[in-house]
């Protein structure tokens, strides 16, 4: 058998499992609307009257959004579990775990996405104290 005929086999099966995919992507719904895609994409400077493209592109943000939501209660897991460690007492009880946008913005970052918020009053030190005290701190 040919080398060159055995990469152009490959090159088919590939190719029509290409063909396969976007043709499924006809009949998929996506969990993000076709609309807001297409809007997205216009204002980025791209229009595409084909919906399988679209389709592609928010089945690719997806799994984007998907992988970046679980890196980032990877993070909210282990902050939370060096903070159980520092209160066993306190903390044993109360299991729920709390994303945080710094949980977030970890996680962003490990895909080269930079964060940068500005601090709200319930994220300063201060937060909850009576006012007379905040003036003392």
């Amino acid at each position: 058998m040919n080398q060159n005929q055995g990469g152009n086999d490959a090159r088919h099966d590939d190719d029509s499992a290409l063909s396969d995919f976007l043709a499924s992507l006809v009949d998929y719904t996506p969990t993000i609307p076709d609309e807001l895609v297409e809007h997205y994409l216009a204002k980025s400077g791209f229009q595409c009257p084909d919906v399988r493209l679209i389709r592609l592109v928010a089945v690719a943000t997806q799994k984007f959004v998907a992988e970046v939501a679980s890196d980032a209660l990877q993070q909210c897991k282990a902050r939370q579990s060096a903070v159980v460690k520092d209160k066993r007492d306190k903390q044993q009880k109360d299991k729920r775990l709390i994303l945080t946008m710094e949980d977030l913005s970890k996680a962003l970052r490990e895909y080269g996405v930079n964060v940068k918020h500005q601090e709200y009053f319930a994220d300063s030190p201060s937060s909850g104290m009576d006012p007379a005290s905040r003036d003392e701190s």
